[in-house]
């Protein structure tokens, strides 16, 4: 009987690691929501707030919101991996500055961008900020 060491076994059968802070599967070119992303929309829908997820607001560039505010002029983002160990997309070098390019291009666009953590939007901050806004604008 032949023996192998873990290593060997995987590289016979062509298992590889799972990437760091992948916790969802992904199929290709398609998003999968995020919980944060998930409840808000719930939020959303209860207080009848209409809205469009993965908004291409840019005619040129690939970007999107996570949320457009239906005739509001209003995108609102739900910022995930901010507590993840080595931190996540939107907390390291090349993501925070690609961010920032996106969030003023749509300011200067006329959108306003207003932007929530996942326990904001857990917490349910994220919606009565929204709402308060909302109700704000008429």
């Amino acid at each position: 009987m032949a023996s192998y060491s873990i290593a060997e076994y995987k590289k016979m059968i062509g298992a590889s690691k799972p990437k760091r802070g992948s916790k969802r599967p992904k199929v290709k070119g398609e998003k999968v929501q995020s919980e944060g992303e998930a409840k808000l929309a719930r939020d959303l829908k209860a207080l009848k707030i209409e809205f469009e997820q993965e908004f291409k607001f840019h005619p040129k560039r690939k970007w999107k919101a996570d949320f457009h505010l239906i005739g509001k002029m209003i995108l609102v983002e739900v910022e995930g991996g901010i507590w993840m160990e080595g931190g996540g997309r939107h907390t390291r070098g090349k993501g925070y500055i690609g961010d920032m390019e996106k969030y003023n291009t749509a300011t200067m666009m006329g959108y306003q961008v207003i932007r929530f953590s996942t326990e904001q939007v857990k917490s349910g901050l994220a919606v009565q900020q929204i709402e308060k806004m909302v109700g704000d604008l008429g």
